[in-house]
This record gives C-alpha cells, sequence and structure tokens, in this order.
C-alpha cells in the first residue's frame, strides 16, 4: 500500500494500474512539509550531468537537491537579488552548472544562481497571467522562458522570451501576429494562438517543445522559431492530453510529457506519435526530467512528492 502524503519516506513501489506488465523500477519520496526532504507543490525539476536532481519546492521558497536515490543533499531558498522570496515555479540548468529559477507567475525574475548556491542575477520580467517554464539551449546557453501576455484570460497569448547568457533578451518568439515565425504558423494552420504555455524544453537537435495547458497539446517548432507540428488535443484516449505539463526529452529524441489532467506521463516519438504509457499512477504530475544516467524524474503536485523511473 502506498505511503500517505504525511508519512511518505523514499520507498519502492509498482504503477497499481500496470500489474501484469513488466514493471519499471520506482523510487518515491517527500511527503507535504517544510522539513528537509519534504514538498509543498513541488514543480519542476532538473538532473545534472552528476545525477543532482534539483527540485523547484514552490510553497516552501526553496529549490532542494537530492541524489538519483532519493537521498537529501541541500535546500537553497528562492530570492531574488534584493532579497525577496519567490514561489519557485521551474528550474533548469546551464551548460556551466548554473541554476536558473523562474517564478510563478507575477513579475519575478529569472534567477541566477552558482553551484554554491549564490543569487548570481535577475532579470525583471513583464507581469504574467500564467505560470512559467524555463529551459536552456546548452549549444548557446541561451534562456528560455515561457510567457503568456498580461491580456484578460480570453485575449491572453502565449510566447517565448530567449534571453543570453548575460541576461539580455535576445528575441520573443511569438506575440505579435504579424511574426513569421512558429507561432504566426499556428495560427494559420489552426486557427488559434497558443492560449497557456507551461513548461519548455529544447531536444538535442535545437528543437523547442512548449506544453499548452490551455488548448491540451504540444507544440514544437525549429531553433528558428519556425513551426514544425503539433499532438496531444483534449481527451483521455492513447495520444490524447488533458492539460499537459512538463515535458522533456530522452537521448533518442522521444517526447515525455506529464499529461496532469489524466494523471498520467506518456511517451511519444519525436514525430508525436504515441508510444506508451510511462505511469498511469500518479496524482498530478507536474514536471518530469531525464538525467544522464538514464532515469526519469516527476514530480507529483498533488502527493507532495517525487519520483525516480528506472528501465521504462
Amino acid at each position: 500500500m502506498a505511503a500517505s502524503p504525511s508519512s511518505l519516506g523514499t520507498h519502492f513501489t509498482t504503477d497499481k494500474a500496470r500489474q501484469g506488465e513488466r514493471q519499471p523500477q520506482r523510487i518515491t519520496f517527500g511527503g507535504k512539509g517544510s522539513d528537509t526532504g519534504r514538498f509543498w507543490y513541488p514543480r519542476g525539476v532538473t538532473v545534472s550531468e552528476g545525477g543532482e536532481i534539483f527540485v523547484a519546492d514552490s510553497f516552501n521558497n526553496r529549490i532542494q537537491v537530492f541524489t538519483l536515490q532519493g537521498t537529501f543533499l541541500c535546500q537553497y531558498l528562492t530570492l531574488e537579488p534584493g532579497g525577496r522570496k519567490i514561489n519557485p515555479q521551474d528550474v533548469a540548468l546551464d551548460g556551466k552548472g548554473n541554476l536558473w529559477v523562474v517564478g510563478a507567475g507575477g513579475t519575478e525574475s529569472p534567477v541566477k544562481k552558482n553551484k554554491q548556491g549564490r543569487v548570481m542575477r535577475g532579470t525583471d520580467l513583464q507581469k504574467t497571467v500564467s505560470d512559467r517554464g524555463v529551459a536552456v539551449d546548452t549549444r548557446n546557453n541561451h534562456i528560455l522562458i515561457t510567457h503568456v501576455t498580461d491580456d484578460a484570460y480570453d485575449s491572453a497569448h502565449g510566447e517565448v522570451l530567449v534571453f543570453s547568457p548575460a541576461g539580455e533578451l535576445v528575441r520573443t518568439v511569438g506575440g505579435d501576429c504579424s511574426w513569421t515565425g512558429w507561432f504566426a504558423s499556428l495560427l494559420w494552420r489552426q486557427g488559434m494562438r497558443i492560449k497557456d504555455p507551461q513548461y519548455i524544453t529544447v531536444d538535442g537537435e535545437g528543437n523547442i517543445l512548449v506544453s499548452d495547458w490551455g488548448n491540451h497539446s504540444v507544440y514544437v517548432c525549429n531553433e528558428d522559431g519556425v513551426y514544425l507540428f503539433q499532438f496531444g488535443g483534449g481527451g483521455s484516449g492513447e495520444g490524447q492530453l488533458k492539460h499537459p505539463c512538463g515535458i522533456c526529452t530522452d537521448r533518442a529524441g522521444n517526447i515525455i510529457v506529464a499529461d496532469m489532467g489524466n494523471s498520467r506521463v506518456e511517451m511519444f516519438d519525436k514525430t508525436g506519435r504515441f508510444l506508451k504509457h510511462i505511469t498511469t499512477d500518479i496524482e498530478k504530475p507536474q514536471a518530469v526530467a531525464m538525467a544522464p544516467q538514464g532515469q526519469l524524474v516527476v514530480t507529483d503536485a498533488q502527493e507532495h512528492s517525487v519520483s525516480i523511473f528506472q528501465n521504462f
């Protein structure tokens, strides 16, 4: 029987809904609380080359760091350069091992921390009506952040802000309908704008993938911002999505999506073709990250926990 959130420790389990199939080994740890090793609404997650897991422990205003066995290592408070606390929404590591943190909406700046957790830089952002995701293109260390314009929700639209390693805005992908890149192409093909971009990742070829919570889809463009394709669509069938959140890719280019509204994590190939359910036994999968060693890390916002899957 799975542990309750109030008593959850590090334990091994299997996916109840997939009994009879080959089960991935799974470690789950956390539980609701403010002590070290516990979480209050964990969101974004990333894994370093050395196998350290960085978790955005949102309502505890901190980043917690663990091993791939779920052992607590250390924690950092999430503070802007001026000292104001932020609720971390997402995290990403750049090619130099620095951690980038974005807050959940509002006007919080993306914060850059070095390996010791010292705040190095913040960059002012416009107010957004939604949460933010962050990713790093490690080929040039550009920082990509999702953003929703500060309009009424029904007329708001999504865009991606691209920053240099120094924190300077390089370009905005999307936004103005006259722009000729992937969002404009998306408008032309689909007759709508991306509604509510949540999480973002960059694959090994430089393609940008964004989950759209509002349109129940994932959108893919190339490194120049030209629209390639989308997949998903609202529903609970194989390959459909309901309020997708976290997104990442593995070394083969397969796309892994936290299908939050359907309480599952799905895998698609690099063209968006459904491959399989990795798990259907996480209440509210929020974010996903691949470890260099091949493990998949998933945060569960409802159970306030983190799961590590092996051999999936």
